[in-house]
C-alpha cells in the first residue's frame, strides 16, 4: 500500500433520497446508475465533494451525503486517478449500509449551489 497517505478515512457519497431509501430496505448500496454503468461506486473525499456537486448534482434537490468508514471498507476500495489527476475512491462491490458513518441531507442553498454539513477527512 504504497500510497497510505493519500487515502481518507471517511469518503462521501451523493445520493438521491429515494434511491437511498431502497438500500436502506436492502441493507447494502449497488450503486446509482453511472456506478452500475462503471462497475464501481464512485466516492469522494471531503475535498473532492463540493467539486461532485457541482459537476454532477448542479440544480438537484433531495439529495443526501452519506458518509463513510473507507478503512471499514477493505480491498474493494481503491483510489484511482480521475479528474485533474486526482485520487478518487472508488469501491469494487456493494456497499454495506454497516459502513456508513451518518447520512445528512444535502440541500440547495439560495444561491444554487449545495449547502454541505461538517465533514471530516
Amino acid at each position: 500500500m504504497g500510497e497510505t497517505g493519500e487515502m481518507a478515512k471517511t469518503i462521501y457519497k451523493i445520493v438521491p433520497a429515494s434511491l437511498w431509501q431502497k438500500a436502506r430496505e436492502a441493507g447494502f448500496f449497488e450503486g446509482a446508475a453511472i456506478d452500475l454503468t462503471d462497475g464501481f461506486i464512485h466516492f469522494s473525499t471531503a475535498p473532492q465533494a463540493k467539486e461532485t456537486a457541482a459537476r454532477h448534482f448542479a440544480g438537484q434537490n433531495d439529495l443526501l451525503l452519506v458518509a463513510v468508514d473507507g478503512e471499514s471498507l477493505g480491498e474493494k476500495l481503491v483510489y484511482e486517478t480521475s479528474r485533474g489527476g486526482d485520487l478518487f475512491p472508488h469501491l469494487y462491490g456493494a456497499l454495506p449500509l454497516s459502513a456508513v458513518l451518518w447520512e445528512k441531507p444535502l440541500p440547495l442553498g439560495s444561491d444554487g449551489t449545495h449547502q454541505f454539513p461538517e465533514m471530516s477527512l
